[in-house]
């Protein structure tokens, strides 16, 4: 796949671990950017539920909106990259839907884990025991 897409290949790899490191930063941070100060959530007359509510939080550092501004340029950059790379006018139709594709899933099969351990086939399992066992 490599020989196939080059530069596209490597653009798309760049592109999914600016994606990944960009989920991963944001993963913790604050839901508002600016510190806030929250507000109460209501409660439900019959119910008692209380709903809608934020607590306050103290807002992104200086370094955090660092961090996300530069991750979504970095982001925003190579999807360009990617998806407006000259290869992809060499190809019409169905051909480039293929290689589109073709591209997607070499980059997913890099990144599936190895196969996990599965239970033992009723074959593989030692003489004598029985699929459902009876008291």
């Amino acid at each position: 796949m490599a020989d196939t897409y080059p530069p596209t290949w490597s653009s798309t790899a760049s592109l999914h671990q600016a994606r990944a490191e960009y989920e991963a930063l944001c993963r913790p941070l604050p839901w508002s950017v600016e510190p806030s100060v929250g507000w109460p959530g209501e409660e439900h007359p019959h119910t008692g539920v209380v709903t809608a509510g934020r607590e306050g939080r103290p807002g992104y550092t200086a370094e955090q909106k660092a961090d996300v501004a530069r991750l979504r340029e970095m982001v925003w950059e190579l999807s360009i990259e990617v998806s407006t790379h000259p290869y992809w006018a060499t190809r019409e139709g169905e051909a480039r839907v293929g290689a589109r594709m073709a591209l997607k899933h070499h980059l997913d099969a890099a990144a599936t884990p190895p196969e996990t351990e599965q239970c033992p086939q009723k074959e593989d399992r030692a003489p004598g025991l029985s699929q459902t066992s009876t008291p």
